[in-house]
């Protein structure tokens, strides 16, 4: 080896040594990881975080710290059961080498439609940049009890389950986590090929969503209010979530079959697209449009009738909300909410919970007069007959309504 080659590698490894040192800080001071993962500048982040180094007899200056977080993190192992503020940005690898990626939330509350637009929000921040890591997800922490959530959202898709996770995130202090990847790969993961048996399975699946509802506030325990929104084809692992969470009621939410099947026809969802294995949507793909879209929303909405015999259920109709919410969803979740909670709620429901940005405006009428006969003829199969099955489980004073 060179001289310029040994230099520059020893350069590099004093460089990530150092960065693993100022890594352990942050960990063990969450006030100073909070003070600089609010630093987007990065000039800024490497001038504070180049005096946290100096405080620590550390030689590693503003522009080497700028350097290294232009290349990116490296995934460096740390503990298993991470400090306060970090959550699950992803799940990457196969089998028994798959690992969990974290990302430093701090106390952020998760405000946005969806996770992934949470996780967007801060994953490319200096700090997260500089010091991500991860661990193996078959070694996930045992989560405590005060994480178990106190309600899933099942839903067969485009039927209001964004604004439902939407008023629930206006709860104070609540907890919302809207269709996370990280536990859509345990739920999709191939047990077979780590494993794991039935009961294993659901172990590893408390012990994710169980990340998720770590409490990340210090005034807040954060177990109260916790809720989960799943993505649609989650409702066909409805015996895994069961075996998970027993005692955690659910609830699962449907529309009329022809305003769902044109929202998929106008833009289609991963469960429609063909974009999901057979596996998870129960229908092999075929070029085919509307036919295997209402299959696979049929599906869904089969399983969720058959997942109704051991308990714990509650089917809404879009038609309901967002009165519903508060009349028969949070009953059910066992949350009374109070009147700040009620306008906070009643806010949240005038938005578009999709575009938050945006005013709500109805729209089951233009969809009504998009659909073509033959989507009609379509939708009146298979896929009606589930959602006839499936209101027949509302009460008769929801149906009147």
């Amino acid at each position: 080896m060179g001289s310029d080659a040994a230099t520059d590698q020893g350069i590099s490894g004093r460089r990530n040594a150092g960065r693993e040192r100022l890594r352990t800080l942050a960990m063990e001071d969450p006030a100073l990881a909070d003070t600089l993962a609010a630093l987007w500048n990065p000039d800024d982040f490497a001038a504070r975080l180049g005096e946290a180094a100096a405080r620590l007899g550390l030689d590693l200056g503003a522009g080497e710290i700028s350097e290294l977080t232009r290349l990116g993190p490296q995934d460096a192992p740390l503990p298993i059961d991470p400090p306060r503020g970090w959550l699950p940005a992803r799940v990457a690898g196969e089998g028994g080498d798959a690992r969990v990626a974290w990302a430093w939330f701090g106390e952020r509350r998760l405000l946005e439609p969806f996770y992934e637009e949470s996780l967007a929000a801060v994953a490319y921040a200096p700090f997260n940049r500089l010091f991500g890591f991860s661990t193996r997800l078959a070694e996930l922490a045992p989560p405590p009890e005060a994480t178990r959530p106190a309600g899933l959202v099942f839903h067969m898709s485009r039927c209001g389950s964004t604004l439902v996770a939407q008023m629930l995130a206006a709860l104070e202090g609540a907890v919302v986590v809207s269709e996370a990847p990280p536990i859509d790969a345990v739920v999709r993961m191939d047990t077979a090929a780590v494993g794991l048996d039935a009961a294993g399975h659901a172990r590893l699946l408390r012990a994710m969503v169980g990340a998720f509802g770590r409490p990340r506030h210090r005034t807040h325990d954060g177990g109260t209010r916790f809720f989960l929104k799943l993505d649609s084809w989650h409702a066909r692992a409805l015996p895994l979530f069961r075996r998970a969470f027993p005692a955690t009621p659910w609830i699962f939410l449907i529309r009329d079959p022809v305003e769902v099947l044109v929202s998929h026809l106008r833009r289609p969802g991963m469960q429609t697209a063909g974009l999901l294995p057979a596996e998870v949507t129960g229908v092999e793909w075929e070029a085919s449009g509307s036919p295997y879209a209402a299959a696979a929303l049929a599906g869904i909405c089969e399983a969720a009738e058959q997942g109704f015999g051991a308990g714990g259920g509650l089917v809404v109709d879009y038609a309901e909300l967002p009165e519903a919410l508060g009349a028969r969803v949070l009953p059910h979740f066992g949350v009374t909410p109070s009147e700040a909670d009620g306008h906070a709620m009643a806010a949240a429901a005038g938005r578009d919970a999709k575009q938050p940005a945006n005013a709500f405006a109805p729209d089951a009428r233009a969809k009504q007069a998009a659909a073509t006969p033959a989507v009609r003829a379509v939708a009146a199969g298979r896929l009606a007959d589930a959602y006839a099955r499936l209101d027949a489980l509302r009460p008769a004073s929801a149906r009147s309504g």
